[in-house]
């Protein structure tokens, strides 16, 4: 390859289209005429991208995951709330018992039917009668005919084999529902746009488990429930978005004024808009679930739910536009027709430029030597004009 072959370099296939007076933010996110270089700056993206991964899988590595009793097994105890009782209250009847706080403590229900449930590791021995008896004592639980009895203390026990059950049920939805992701997007997308989807969506499954496993979140059954339908978003988002980078695409080897790079990184502003706004009305109601059923009203099998679609919205959001449309412009122009037309393009912008520039030179060598001739020829006097010499005077 000679000397003159231009180098994709990231800085230039990704030109804004809009080569008007540079607008505002919020002017150039509502219109989207590509004045966002998401394309070009990949290389921060990637290394964000990168970064995110290398947390998430130290996390998991070295911290795990916080799983609920329904998957490690446990004991579950619960009690009818008579409307007075709070879930701290109960905790400190329970620590005041044990010894120690349950692992988790939630209001479950709503009106008469309202439940405080505590999860903990499996109590041995005389404890479960013990942290009955404390809860009894202290609160003196109805039944619903109004009859304290001590029977409304229910105590279950969930078994290890019941969790490994639980657990191998989960992972096998999780499998065969990402199977089948990834054969509707090699169906619906031609190769190299598969391969980034598919991608995007292991990057989120990695980044949410990451997620998870950094905070502490619990994951119970509905948190993986959740992770289930937040992919469906996933799934949606990227379809969305490379749907408009194939109609920008569509016959832009035949052109010679935009890169394959270029039309993508249209396609991403042009869609990224949209994108925020389909994740702000999909967060609107699961905020509203988290401040309202969990905060204020109190019932916490809402919360797996809802955190975990509120963090897959958000990672979703963000991967389908500054993760999956890089990666798809990288993969294309490591080979093929569009590196091809890209490398062309960009060799006749530099024959442009290159002319420009030697036009401009000429023009402005030609300027200096006028200049230079001007200032060097001897001075005409006008016509009429009176010689600027003195006088010698003669002698007789």
């Amino acid at each position: 390859m000679s000397n003159s072959t231009p180098v994709l370099d990231d800085a230039a296939v990704d030109e804004p289209i809009d080569e008007g007076p540079h607008h505002g933010f919020f002017e150039r996110l509502y219109t989207g005429t590509g004045g966002f270089r998401i394309v070009s700056r990949r290389r921060f993206y990637y290394g964000l991208a990168a970064a995110l991964l290398v947390i998430s899988l130290l996390s998991i590595g070295l911290r795990w995951f916080t799983l609920g009793i329904d998957f490690v097994g446990g004991t579950r105890i619960q009690m009818p709330t008579n409307g007075t009782v709070t879930t701290s209250q109960v905790e400190d009847v329970y620590a005041q018992a044990i010894g120690h706080k349950p692992v988790a403590t939630q209001r479950v229900g709503a009106g008469s039917a309202a439940a405080i449930e505590i999860r903990s590791d499996t109590l041995t021995g005389n404890d479960p009668q013990k942290v009955q008896d404390a809860l009894f004592e202290a609160f003196h639980p109805k039944d619903s005919s109004g009859t304290v009895s001590r029977n409304t203390i229910s105590i279950a026990e969930i078994s290890s084999t019941w969790g490994g059950e639980v657990t191998r049920k989960a992972i096998i939805a999780l499998v065969v529902f990402v199977l089948l992701t990834m054969i509707y997007i090699a169906i619906r997308f031609e190769r190299d746009m598969a391969f980034a989807s598919i991608a995007s969506l292991f990057f989120n499954l990695v980044i949410i488990a990451g997620i998870y496993s950094l905070v502490g979140f619990e994951v119970t059954p509905a948190a993986v429930i959740g992770l289930l339908t937040i992919l469906g978003f996933v799934l949606y988002d990227n379809v969305v978005v490379f749907d408009k980078v194939e109609e920008n695409t569509r016959g832009v080897l035949h052109l010679s004024r935009r890169t394959y790079g270029e039309q993508a990184n249209l396609a991403a502003n042009q869609t990224l808009m949209r994108s925020i706004n389909t994740t702000i009305i999909g967060i609107l109601p699961i905020v509203a679930m988290l401040v309202i059923a969990v905060w204020l009203l109190g019932v916490g099998t809402l919360k797996d739910l809802a955190l975990v679609q509120l963090v897959g919205m958000i990672v979703g959001a963000y991967t389908s536009i500054f993760f999956a449309v890089p990666l798809l412009v990288s993969i294309k122009e490591r080979y093929g027709p569009v590196a091809a037309h890209t490398r062309k393009v960009l060799s006749k912008r530099a024959g442009v430029a290159n002319a420009r520039i030697g036009a401009l030179a000429a023009e402005r060598a030609t300027a200096a030597s006028a200049r230079s001739a001007s200032a060097e020829a001897p001075a005409v006097p006008r016509p009429g004009a009176r010689p600027s010499g003195k006088r010698t005077k003669r002698r007789n």
